[in-house]
């Protein structure tokens, strides 16, 4: 297979040596929880944005700001520590990122206005950004039997699990729970000790390569790669991005209902979902996998607008579970793609800089969408937004099958070139 032998390629340096079976297992589960953990802490606040904005009295174009500051953070935070941790080890730059975590968490928890919003968000960017490139990396090379199809699974189930989780939590603890501002909060803080206490338990992996600052730079083998699994993703994490800022309103919306656990559910079904997804995915191949998620992306995308407009509850959660699929598929096909062919010396740093993309995703568009909002209504925005990466998802599903299609013809020739030297062996064997 392909994938084995570019896995075999760049084999090198393990951060699991001389660890057994058993107490790789462990670390690399523990490595999945803590992901875990982390994602869902950063996700906490999208059903309680609809109350924050009610009581500080932003527009929706400040709630998608808020949000975006996290991205605006994170990225940077992506391509510093990539790199370094790389030079220096992945526990070392881990611990720093959950101690932040949590410090984003207490920002939330004594929030009095929209500048402590915006504190807690730079805190989880900051976070998330140190952690996902050491995070991914630990898992592909801890896990038991060296299957980087199996860690990037479980790495993309443990990121929509973590974003999908957070609103269902944050919803029921604030339409149900005393202290709906405050409890998610010191709950997420709870559950990031264990997380302290499994990174302490990883190895102090030795450096791979010398640290230096740099811009974000993609291999130029993997060029090709990026430019089409990026952009995929790119077109998933822009849904993700609509779907943790503004769908909980979108729902409220349609609906007519106040309960904040409403919004939550239909963030956290499209990202349960995914997470289906992925899993009956395992196994498939990378492209396959991308090219089976973007169509169920757009048509998703397109009951979502239509939904808008027919006000109905109804096809607005069969878009949520539709869009999810795609959303997890394309993702898985990406990360599996991308795993399979990152250098074992810059592996943090070439995953890192593949997550830029994704965050990129959740974060431009989401924006614009909040800019439209203020002169259209959010529903005319959220049907605009929809229309558009639906758009997006068919081009990049063309390129993909036709790139396939010339795949199959090199594959195709090689296999005629093949026979037909092996008919000039016969006869030469023959005329002997």
């Amino acid at each position: 297979m392909a994938l084995d032998r570019l896995t075999a390629a760049h084999a090198g340096p393990s951060a699991s040596g001389g660890l057994t079976a058993a107490g790789k297992r462990f670390r690399f589960w523990g490595t999945a929880y803590t992901f875990l953990i982390l994602l869902t802490g950063t996700n906490l606040p999208t059903p309680l944005y609809k109350g924050y904005e009610a009581r500080f009295g932003f527009s929706p174009l400040t709630l998608t700001l808020i949000f975006t500051a996290y991205v605006a953070v994170l990225i940077p935070s992506l391509l510093v520590v990539g790199p370094a941790a790389d030079a220096i080890g992945y526990r070392v730059m881990l611990l720093p990122a959950l101690f932040v975590a949590a410090g984003g968490a207490l920002v939330f928890a004594f929030a009095s206005g929209t500048g402590w919003l915006f504190a807690g968000r730079i805190l989880q960017g900051v976070a998330i950004g140190a952690a996902t490139g050491p995070l991914t990396a630990t898992l592909t090379e801890l896990e038991p039997h060296g299957d980087r199809r199996k860690a990037a699974l479980v790495s993309t189930v443990a990121t929509a699990g973590g974003l999908g989780l957070g609103p269902l939590l944050a919803g029921f603890l604030a339409q149900y729970a005393p202290a709906p501002r405050v409890l998610p909060f010191a709950l997420e803080i709870g559950l990031l000790v264990p997380a302290v206490a499994l990174v302490l338990t990883l190895p102090a992996n030795r450096a791979r390569t010398r640290w230096r600052p740099r811009r974000p730079e993609i291999p130029a083998a993997l060029r090709s790669e990026f430019a089409t699994s990026g952009t995929a993703c790119f077109a998933a994490f822009a849904v993700v991005g609509l779907f943790l800022t503004l769908i909980p309103t979108y729902v409220a919306t349609l609906s007519g209902s106040k309960n904040l656990l409403l919004g939550g559910a239909a963030v956290a079904l499209m990202l349960a979902c995914s997470a289906i997804a992925q899993v009956v995915g395992y196994g498939k191949s990378a492209r396959g996998l991308e090219i089976a998620g973007l169509p169920l992306l757009a048509v998703g995308l397109v009951s979502l607008a239509i939904a808008g407009n027919v006000s109905s509850l109804a096809l607005l959660l069969g878009a949520t579970v539709v869009a999810g699929a795609g959303q997890g598929l394309t993702f898985l096909g990406g990360l599996t793609a991308i795993n399979a062919v990152a250098p074992a010396d810059r592996r943090a740093d070439v995953l890192s800089s593949f997550f830029v993309i994704l965050y990129l995703g959740v974060g431009v568009p989401v924006v614009g969408v909040g800019f439209v909002a203020t002169q259209v209504g959010l529903l005319a925005a959220v049907q605009y937004f929809a229309w558009g990466a639906a758009v997006l998802c068919v081009v990049v599903l063309a390129v993909l099958g036709r790139r396939r299609t010339r795949e199959g013809d090199g594959k195709t020739g090689l296999a005629v070139e093949a026979a037909e030297a092996g008919t000039a062996a016969r006869r030469r064997l023959t005329d002997r």
